[in-house]
């Protein structure tokens, strides 16, 4: 039992965190419980179900947006060129939000808990108490700690005649957010199941339609499309849309969670799949290689400690500080070809590309005053090392033949 008063709860309207919130008062003790949604770029009826839901209760409660900031995390992921075993990162880099905006609204009205709905099973958990562990308040989560299932949670809502319909959210469990949007659970759990194109809401079935559009970078983040200047929620959304309708940004997945569970993820992410392509293309041409391999490790870094929800750990602060400095020249323009289900790149200008046509050219003979013929001697010592080790082998094992 805690000795504390008022608790602040992550609240979603669903199932589990409206069974959390008599649990909060009869289980651990709080007189109040406050709940707190927290918008990230969710579907208006997500937040119908919390008003309603939180009405129901009696439940004090808060929406906060955080949209704009999402966004800019968002930004940073481009920046970083994100993804976790092949997609983007969608929900990974919610969650830190999320918890930051219910932690100040906990801090502003005095409470002294936070807690959330999440299962022992499932990644979320960790990066909700990664940000709170951090504070003096008592972390809780109930639905983990008294090792709850889904049926005893509606048998338990029917008792208390709370307002959940039936604990029934649907076929699948669909997360959304301004980056990706998530579908798994039912038959989906099952590797062998092939999905039935209901499931996409963001994307069209890919068709032989084609069209290109162009992005502009600035210092590697993206600023406009087809020259049209926009802030970072709306280019988002404008992505989405636009890419959505070509069926671009459908991923399927088996996917190795922090916890060590293998599970089937499938995922939509039009905007983001547009943008980490346009991103990679344009540090393609004005990165050197050193740069580009050296950042390819940052990159996998970055996009680790992300999925882990980690995104204020001090190795974040060394990895963006490398990444701000080598986005500073990723500044230009990249085409993108909308074909198949794809966001393929298929141009690119910047003015700090390294390149030059001339060099590059078969038809030229000198470039700054190298000729061909001085790749002679890097061709002669191109391997050397190689070939002394083959000539090595072949004296300390002789052609058992000649003996």
């Amino acid at each position: 039992m805690s000795d504390t008063e008022t608790v602040a709860l992550a609240f979603s309207g669903g199932l589990d965190t409206t069974v959390c919130v008599p649990l909060l008062k009869e289980e651990y003790g709080y007189d109040d419980v406050i709940g707190v949604t927290v918008d990230v770029g969710q579907p208006e009826e997500e937040f119908e179900e919390a008003y309603e839901t939180a009405e129901a209760l009696g439940l004090e409660h808060y929406v906060v947006d955080a949209t704009e900031e999402f966004a800019e995390v968002c930004m940073d992921a481009v920046g970083a060129n994100a993804d976790y075993e092949g997609y983007p990162l969608g929900t990974a880099l919610a969650r830190p939000v999320i918890a930051n905006a219910i932690l100040d609204v906990a801090e502003e009205h005095d409470c002294t808990g936070l807690a959330h709905g999440c299962t022992g099973k499932g990644n979320d958990q960790l990066r909700f108490e990664a940000v709170w562990r951090g504070t003096d308040m008592e972390v809780i989560a109930p639905v983990r700690e008294m090792g709850l299932t889904r049926e005893w949670e509606i048998e338990y809502a029917d008792e208390k005649d709370l307002p959940v319909e039936a604990g029934d959210g649907g076929t699948w469990s669909i997360d959304t957010n301004l980056w990706s949007r998530s579908i798994e659970g039912g038959e989906l759990e099952d590797p062998g199941y092939v999905p039935p194109e209901e499931i996409y809401e963001w994307t069209s079935q890919p068709s032989d339609e084609t069209e290109l559009v162009e992005i502009e970078f600035e210092a590697g983040v993206p600023v406009a499309v087809d020259g049209e200047a926009m802030e970072p929620v709306a280019l988002i959304e404008h992505l989405n849309e636009l890419a959505g309708s070509y069926g671009v940004g459908r991923s399927d997945l088996m996917e190795d969670r922090i916890l060590g569970l293998k599970v089937r993820e499938n995922y939509e992410h039009p905007a983001a799949t547009t943008l980490l392509a346009a991103h990679e293309a344009l540090e393609g041409l004005v990165l050197t290689k050193d740069e580009r391999d050296f950042k390819q490790t940052v990159d996998e870094e970055w996009s680790q400690q992300a999925y882990e929800g980690l995104l204020d750990s001090p190795l974040m602060d060394s990895l963006d500080a490398f990444l701000m400095q080598s986005n500073a020249k990723v500044t230009g323009t990249v085409t993108i070809k909308f074909e198949g289900g794809q966001a393929r790149p298929v141009a690119r200008e910047s003015e700090y590309a390294v390149y030059s046509e001339q060099a590059a050219s078969f038809n030229t003979e000198t470039v700054m005053g190298i000729e061909q013929a001085d790749a002679t001697g890097v061709a002669k010592y191109h391997g050397f090392q190689a070939r002394l080790a083959r000539d090595a082998e072949k004296r300390a094992k002789p052609d058992p033949e000649d003996e």
